[in-house]
């Protein structure tokens, strides 16, 4: 999965801001930005063909709703951009530990240790 557009990204933020599903009138007025409803239309199409956003029917147009958490899109995309190149992996993690807080190399301690105690070697 590729990373987002800016204007894909602020749609999604409003997905995540505001959970259950909305218009694309309701995206369009929110977004706060100059642009058109249709653009924000045809980046809902989108975002549902890539599987991003579900959309369900509402008389005679969508209702929109993020695919999955914020949370669980970044981590799907930090592991497809892991996995493209195995022989580059070990030297990604290492320049991605290198540059992470203490606060956050310490979240990723506790993970490492929470997952090893539910599947023990």
């Amino acid at each position: 999965m590729k990373s987002l557009g800016d204007l894909e990204r602020s749609v999604m933020e409003q997905l995540w801001r505001n959970p259950g599903t909305q218009s694309v009138r309701e995206v369009h007025a929110t977004i706060g930005r100059d642009l058109a409803y249709t653009t924000v239309m045809t980046v809902l199409d989108r975002l549902a063909k890539k599987g991003l956003v579900v959309r369900e029917r509402d008389g005679r147009a969508y209702r929109y709703a993020a695919a999955q958490s914020r949370e669980a899109l970044v981590a799907e995309m930090m592991h497809t951009a892991l996995t493209e190149d195995a022989a580059e992996r070990t030297a990604a993690l290492v320049a991605f530990v290198g540059r992470v807080s203490r606060e956050d190399a310490e979240a990723m301690r506790a993970a490492l240790a929470q997952l090893e105690a539910a599947d023990p070697p």
